[in-house]
């Protein structure tokens, strides 16, 4: 009787870089993430006034930049003298996309809000041949706006129900990956997604026994804010 194959580690993303070590969504983070051992980094991506797709969380840059002032109303090169200017600035998704080539099988999970930015984002991926390099995740009408541009994109499907989407959706959008929060990512759920095609995704687990208990339900991809500590764990080192 041959044995039945061994389940791969589940995949480790970094959730906006390394923000433990360096600011969210910046290359220094995106950076050091690769270097901790991320299969792949999480962006989130909003637009620019004149629609240059950045690397950045929130509407405006008050939390992270103590800059009230809201994205969409500075252009690009406004948004470049915010912080001092450099490395440690807002990026945009060109140059992290850029850092990501930089490190062998590196990726970024494009995270989209709502539709807005897909044209523009999906852009800037093909205008680098990165097509390959990336992935997206967010609620269904951005995923949908995706999908009608890169038919062949790799989607993880945001989603806080406890029950899987429904089957005329998953036809329509085509997900790699359904992506509940980690309180959802049960066995149970787990094993209806394996089912139903799906692989599961989730986030964000910053505790030791989250990573552990998540990679004892099966799930395919684990994002956290703790990078070092979710590989050394998916490789049995703590």
């Amino acid at each position: 009787m041959t044995a039945p194959a061994a389940r791969r580690p589940a995949l480790a993303v970094a959730h906006r870089g390394d923000p433990y070590r360096y600011r969210e969504n910046t290359l220094p983070s995106v950076e050091s993430a690769f270097t901790a051992g991320a299969d792949a980094v999480e962006v989130d991506v909003r637009l620019t006034r004149d629609r240059v797709p950045v690397l950045l969380h929130d509407a405006t840059l008050e939390r992270l930049w103590g800059d009230p002032r809201p994205l969409a109303r500075l252009t690009a090169e406004q948004l470049d003298e915010v912080g001092g200017g450099g490395r440690y600035r807002v990026p945009t998704l060109a140059e992290a996309l850029k850092a990501a080539a930089a490190t062998p099988g590196g990726r970024l999970l494009i995270d989209l809000d709502d539709a807005g930015p897909a044209a523009a984002t999906w852009d800037v991926v093909v205008g680098l041949g990165a097509e390959r390099r990336v992935g997206f995740c967010g609620p269904a009408t951005a995923m949908l706006a995706v999908r009608a541009l890169a038919p062949d994109a790799e989607i993880a499907l945001t989603w806080k129900q406890p029950r899987l989407p429904a089957r005329a959706l998953l036809d329509d959008l085509r997900p790699r990956f359904v992506n509940p929060p980690f309180g959802l990512a049960t066995p149970e759920f787990t094993a209806a997604a394996h089912r139903a095609g799906l692989a599961v995704s989730t986030w964000t687990a910053d505790l030791r026994r989250t990573m552990r208990k998540l990679s004892a339900a099966g799930v395919d991809s684990i994002t956290s804010n703790r990078i070092a500590l979710l590989r050394a764990v998916l490789d049995g080192r703590r």
